[in-house]
């Protein structure tokens, strides 16, 4: 709902919750000595999709950035070849989701699925008109 005082445009509120969002993944993933980025490469890794590709929009500044990502995963048995979950990598990211899904749960506190799924909608219907490619992959 649009309040009186609240005239920031869509793009002010998109990148603060943006913000916000990034800060409080990082805060309940830190705990495991775990990066948002390095839980949406297990994510990814999980569901088959190839992590540069899952990764891409978040790395699209840093390139080179995927093996910081990916490396520290490795060296921890997480993931084989930077690429496959492994079991240890599983049983990380079954823990670790349970983290992400209760701070969810958190953030959407109040937000009955209708508008979570409409808010989406409008974002979604938003990026294709600004030239937004939708394909078949999965989102991390």
């Amino acid at each position: 709902m649009y309040m009186a005082g609240d005239n920031k445009p869509i793009g002010w509120w998109i990148k603060e919750v943006d913000r916000l969002l990034e800060l409080s993944f990082e805060q309940v993933l830190a705990a495991d000595g775990v990066n948002r980025r390095q839980w949406q490469a297990l994510n990814a890794a999980r569901g088959g999709e190839p992590i540069e590709v899952a990764l891409a929009p978040f790395l699209a500044a840093d390139p080179a950035g995927l093996a910081a990502v990916t490396e520290p995963l490795t060296a921890r048995g997480w993931l084989d070849d930077a690429t496959r979950l492994t079991p240890a990598g599983a049983t990380a990211l079954a823990a670790l989701t349970e983290k992400v899904q209760a701070e969810r749960r958190r953030i959407t506190n109040g937000i009955v699925d209708s508008e979570y799924l409409q808010t989406i909608d409008v974002l979604r219907r938003m990026a294709v008109n600004l030239g937004y490619q939708p394909t078949n992959g999965s989102a991390v």
